[in-house]
């Protein structure tokens, strides 16, 4: 064990992080997200029974988010098809974690078309795969310099 490491944040993961470089990018994907597939060329790692939540808050005490760009976090925007239906307040609890860990608060967070979200995510260093019900629950993250 260590101390000052959350202890949501596995050896595998802490792993994961540690090997990721500046501007490298990962997902927290909610229980939807088809981690695996969009995943081929990623590091996959299960987080069964734990939400996006307190695994954002737990990686954003270790992972700095770049200063080079102005969204280093980047949610799934909702299809227009579900614009008015489907509400996403479990983004308000993303900008609120965020703003936490980083001075630009919630204008560190950006939104991308859900297809553009998984042609990024085809790209990452790493996707979380979670138990997150909640819809368009799916964060990037992109990180920074120590």
């Amino acid at each position: 064990m260590l101390r000052g490491i959350p202890k949501i944040l596995s050896p595998e993961l802490l792993k994961a992080l540690c090997e990721m470089g500046h501007s490298d990018r990962l997902v927290i994907a909610d229980g939807n997200f088809p981690a695996e597939s969009m995943g081929k060329d990623a590091i996959v790692i299960r987080m069964d029974g734990h939400g996006v939540p307190e695994i954002l808050d737990a990686i954003l005490q270790v992972f700095p988010l770049d200063t080079y760009t102005d969204k280093p976090v980047q949610l799934m925007e909702l299809m227009d098809r579900d614009k008015g239906k489907i509400a996403t307040p479990i983004w308000d609890t993303y900008k609120e974690i965020v703003a936490k860990y980083d001075e630009r608060g919630a204008e560190a967070v950006g939104n991308i078309d859900r297809f553009d979200f998984y042609d990024e995510a085809k790209k990452v260093y790493c996707i979380i795969a979670t138990s997150e019900s909640a819809v368009y629950a799916n964060v990037m993250l992109q990180k920074g310099v120590v």
